[in-house]
């Protein structure tokens, strides 16, 4: 069982925004350990149900009575400080943490917490360690940043000292973790509206290897130029992973793809044949991630065949390269979550492994500091797709002080010789998309925002 000495001051715990991804894993967590917990959240939704069921009590909208018998309110980023149950807390003194540095506090309180980081990947590597584990019969407590079946959630609450977590480099809310193993995967040009510039995000994660302790993990991506210089800054164990670069600990050749596009491969470890692994995800780049979850089992002394039965038991995260259905004529629609140039060029690759006719993208741009940084790379990223459909910018957290739009990447692209559709309306891109398909076409729906909506649309 953890220690939970340094959260026992807190018998009352108040969550606004409890609904979130990490808030109610959060919850979850502190509900098993006896601390009782009350929330509220701007809209229902199963996560909020599944809450409720576990006997937390969540309203839809704002709870000034529970806050005010709360020792202390957490709350998510997205809250903002005069949001009413903020007021209210700073009127009756109650103290406020963010969701993050409370985050931290919890993983203070495992000998072991696991966190799994990099700018891609980070949710179907997290979601690939934590199977390993609860097929090692680990008995690991979890927190990953989407749906993931085989745990029906997107958290697991164990009772042994191990703590997966994937831990986001956004706002260097990273930084407020104790890890004990670290796994990273790639540092790529990402959330330049905090970050500014490329030095920046270097100088995060190097501040963030330094948080290893001396008997720690590190686990990096060989292939990753500037993953490499991290293990100058720890005196924790590198372990490195590569498939270009074969002067690495764990290193994969021999990849094969089947008609579905899932890799199979030998494994090298030291130079040594370890063993064959075959995968139910498509792409190369999932045989990167799949290795760095091998190197990590590998220095935890799991068996080889729970690593090998739990990849293959993983069919993918929620929104990567998701599977949504067929329409008519075996046009098949996929669901993916990639927002950023890296990630849409890895899974437009994937897609080439399957047998198809034509491939048809419909794009929805996350941020506008995004598209407008990463215009250029946006354009170049979707020229691997036949058929190109551009929706407006979702806005997430911003406001559009950049100037930018999706025309500019329409423009971009058609400039470069193809040709991009502008169809903002989701009722009309459906409509066009089904008048124009041709049979055993392929259908993704791309971007961080509401386009996955678009696929149970076009089959409906």
């Amino acid at each position: 069982m953890p220690n939970i000495d340094n959260l026992r001051k807190y018998n009352n715990v108040h969550m606004i925004g409890i609904g979130g991804v990490s808030m109610s894993g959060i919850a979850a967590i502190l509900k098993n350990w006896g601390i009782n917990v009350t929330g509220s959240d701007s809209s229902d939704s199963e996560t909020v149900q599944n809450l409720i069921k576990k006997g937390i009590k969540v309203t839809i909208g704002h709870d000034l009575n529970s806050l005010k018998a709360a020792d202390v309110v957490v709350y998510s980023a997205a809250i903002k400080k005069d949001d009413p149950e903020m007021v209210e807390a700073k009127k009756l003194n109650i103290p406020t943490i963010e969701r993050a540095d409370f985050l931290g506090e919890i993983t203070r309180c495992y000998k072991d917490t696991i966190c799994i980081s990099g700018t891609h990947g980070k949710t179907t590597t997290t979601s690939m360690i934590s199977l390993v584990f609860i097929e090692a019969m680990k008995d690991p407590s979890i927190q990953v940043g989407a749906y993931l079946k085989q745990i029906d959630g997107n958290y697991l609450v164990g009772n042994s000292e191990h703590f997966i977590i994937e831990a986001c480099e956004y706002v260097e809310s990273f930084l407020k973790f104790s890890p004990k193993a670290e796994v990273i995967l790639n540092i790529d040009n990402d959330h330049l509206d905090y970050f500014k510039t490329f030095e920046n995000i270097k100088n995060a994660f190097i501040k963030y290897v330094k948080l290893l302790p001396s008997n720690g993990i590190l686990v990096i991506n060989g292939d990753d130029k500037n993953c490499i210089d991290l293990k100058d800054y720890t005196k924790a164990n590198v372990i490195t992973y590569g498939i270009n670069n074969k002067n690495v600990d764990f290193y994969a050749d021999n990849i094969t793809f089947n008609e579905d596009g899932f890799p199979s491969f030998d494994v090298y470890h030291n130079n040594n044949k370890l063993e064959h692994f075959s995968l139910c995800v498509p792409g190369k780049h999932n045989v990167l991630n799949s290795l760095a979850c091998i190197a990590l089992s590998y220095n935890y002394s799991i068996d080889i065949p729970y690593i090998k039965s739990a990849l293959k038991k993983f069919t993918g995260a929620h929104r990567r390269f998701e599977y949504v259905g067929k329409m008519k004529n075996n046009v098949r629609i996929y669901d993916d979550y990639g927002h950023h140039p890296t990630e849409i060029v890895a899974t437009a690759k994937s897609l080439m492994n399957k047998k198809y006719n034509q491939s048809w993208v419909i794009f929805q741009p996350h941020t506008y500091s995004r598209t407008k940084n990463l215009l250029d790379d946006f354009a170049n990223a979707l020229l691997n797709f036949d058929n190109i459909i551009i929706l407006d910018i979702y806005a997430a957290r911003e406001s559009n002080t950049y100037g930018v739009s999706s025309k500019n990447l329409v423009d971009k692209i058609n400039s470069l010789g193809k040709t991009a559709l502008y169809i903002p309306d989701f009722d009309e891109c459906v409509s066009f998309v089904k008048s124009h398909v041709k049979s055993n076409d392929i259908v993704m729906t791309l971007g961080a925002g509401t386009v996955t909506n678009i696929g149970p649309m076009l089959i409906n």
